[in-house]
């Protein structure tokens, strides 16, 4: 078996010939001393995060002796308005922790270098997942990949195994499975509940989760830019998800929100909570990990796996950047394989580059295979949210999350609360095609 230095060294050779392709001119001149150093800002520093980056990028320095890399840690609150006024005022780093959730933004400001003649070119070539690339194509209008994708996230339902068994129940792989289950393992006497409805902050995410889930609709436009949402399909599934609520749950879910879930499903009162992948930490501290596993959202009747895209995390490099060929060399690094590997199971996400899935620790942890294998599934069909539009917030939070609570409450009918939603994501639409020249 190779050796871990043997492993790195060939990786660092393979890297270095890579990029050497993939490079646009020739590489910068060394600063004096022989060195060439480039500035990385961590774009969500912190306890949990830096002391990963602080070991990706020692191997880099290991593996690139003659590249040395300035490590800035900046709190994920703060990253996108410390950009913004680099941007105004100049600053900016060579490279940089990115998401999906501020590309338009950056890119918008011509801020950031498209990767992709260099990812084409290069070692990463063919080995990072089709569907996390396409969702960082698609926050962008020119459909270019902005960033080196490091990881990516997914819905999931929790749920109780041991519960599950009590009730001589399988889990969960078709919708009609999923509804039956959480009629199931309610039992009010005991104060036991099958499903949890974040009807609070944050909801409205969660709700078009379910309800494409269970259409198999893959688009939020259709081909002339109008907005699916108010499909009929989307409204029976709705009626179905908006049915659940005081029956299966808690009459407390109309104001729930993330940590008011999490207490509810952890304290032991529900059966299937729904969230993603990040929460398997709290689960596990007062349930345990015998007691507490993650289904992927089921396919529709039709059998189409629909799940909606979530933010990628990923590398930038900097336009305003002299170092561009160094800079890209350490995304390139950290993307690599071993690399991408140790971050992924650091941080437990999902890794970008496929040769990862492969990796034991994966094998390991169940929520994180069961993620893996249906996001690396090629029939997996992603609906890509639009995070493009910059009324998206606006619009899901403060006009759509009050309607829904009044849907759950039946003081508004499915129907109305979705053409109301589509008419505003269809007028963003044309707004931001006309801006873009579409």
């Amino acid at each position: 078996m190779t050796s871990p230095s043997k492993r790195l060294a060939i990786l660092a050779t393979a890297l270095t010939l890579g990029t050497g392709l993939a490079a646009c001119g020739a590489e910068e001149p060394e600063s004096s001393g022989g060195k060439t150093t480039i500035t990385f800002w961590d774009d969500n520093g912190g306890p949990a995060r830096t002391p990963v980056w602080q070991h990706i990028i020692a191997e880099f320095q290991k593996a690139n002796p003659s590249i040395e890399v300035k490590y800035v840690g900046i709190p994920i609150a703060q990253a996108q308005q410390k950009y913004d006024t680099a941007i105004a005022g100049g600053g900016l780093p060579d490279v940089g922790g990115v998401s999906t959730a501020m590309l338009s933004s950056l890119v918008a400001q011509k801020a950031l270098e498209p990767v992709d003649a260099r990812i084409s070119g290069g070692a990463l070539n063919g080995k990072l997942n089709e569907q996390v690339v396409s969702t960082v194509k698609g926050t962008v209008p020119d459909g270019k990949t902005y960033l080196v994708p490091m990881s990516t996230n997914m819905g999931v339902f929790w749920y109780r195994t041991d519960w599950f068994k009590e009730a001589g129940l399988k889990t969960p792989t078709t919708w009609n499975d999923f509804f039956t289950a959480t009629e199931k393992l309610t039992d009010t006497a005991k104060n036991r509940y099958g499903f949890t409805i974040r009807g609070g902050a944050g909801s409205i995410a969660q709700m078009l989760e379910v309800v494409y889930g269970q259409s198999g609709i893959t688009e939020i436009f259709d081909a002339s830019g109008k907005a699916t949402v108010n499909d009929p399909r989307n409204v029976a599934a709705l009626t179905k998800l908006a049915g659940l609520y005081k029956k299966v749950t808690p009459e407390a879910d109309i104001s729930n929100d993330y940590t008011k879930m999490v207490a509810q499903f952890d304290g032991g009162n529900i059966a299937i909570m729904q969230h993603n992948l990040g929460s398997y930490q709290d689960h596990v501290k007062t349930i345990g990990a015998g007691n507490v596993a993650a289904m992927p959202v089921p396919k529709s009747d039709g059998g189409v796996q629909a799940i909606l895209s979530n933010p990628v995390s990923g590398i930038g490099v900097f336009a305003s950047g002299e170092k561009k060929d160094a800079a890209y060399k350490f995304a390139e690094f950290a993307a690599s394989k071993e690399m991408n590997s140790y971050w992924s199971e650091q941080t437990g996400v999902l890794p970008a580059n496929t040769d990862v899935n492969d990796e034991p620790w994966i094998a390991g942890l169940q929520h994180i295979a069961a993620a893996v294998k249906v996001l690396n599934d090629p029939a997996t069909k992603i609906v890509q949210m639009p995070y493009h539009l910059p009324e998206f917030n606006a619009i899901t939070k403060t006009d759509m999350e009050p309607e829904f609570q009044k849907v759950l409450q039946g003081a508004l009918s499915p129907k109305d609360f979705l053409d109301a939603f589509a008419a505003k994501l269809t007028e963003a639409q044309a707004s931001y095609k006309q801006r873009n020249g579409g």
